[in-house]
């Protein structure tokens, strides 16, 4: 019952963000003014916990509004752009972190656009095969069926208890 309770908590605290981002969209028409864009982006984003430390990415300086680029493709679609730094060279949960940005950021943007997540360039030691992987939507949807790192994301992206 507790994990039925919690996931269910979890969804409707996802819900909630989506809809206070759309609402936040449509307020400062965050969509047609580039830098508010960045800036509500970088607000689904920045609470995103580390795989392995008990910090955001945003504390760890992984993310940040910098990280962030909006570009309109046509009306009311938009190309987002993350490119976001591990915090070693060889960090081995790069690519986790590139999911977890994918999951978080496909649930909460409410309005039509593509995603591209890349790591920083002269960043990692592997970014290339890491970029590939994070932005091919079939190797994102098979890792999300694996149960072990669908928990794992989901740990990631819940929003904490306030």
């Amino acid at each position: 019952k507790i994990q039925i309770v919690s996931s269910f908590v979890s969804l409707s605290y996802i819900e909630s963000q989506s809809i206070a981002v759309h609402r936040i969209a449509r307020q400062h028409e965050c969509t047609k003014d580039p830098k508010y864009g960045r800036e509500s982006i970088r607000n689904v984003i920045r609470t995103i916990r580390d795989p392995e430390k008990p910090n955001t990415l945003e504390e760890l300086d992984v993310v940040s509004e910098e990280c962030v680029e909006v570009q309109e493709l046509g009306e009311d679609e938009y190309l987002i752009i993350i490119k976001f730094s591990p915090t070693v060279p060889h960090c081995s949960l790069a690519t986790l972190i590139g999911l977890c940005l994918q999951v978080k950021l496909q649930r909460c943007l409410p309005f039509k656009h593509k995603l591209d997540i890349f790591i920083s360039e002269g960043t990692h030691s592997t970014e290339e095969d890491i970029n590939k992987q994070i932005n091919d939507k079939e190797r994102v949807a098979a890792a999300m069926e694996n149960p072990n790192l669908r928990d794992i994301v989901e740990q990631c992206v819940t929003e904490p208890d306030d």
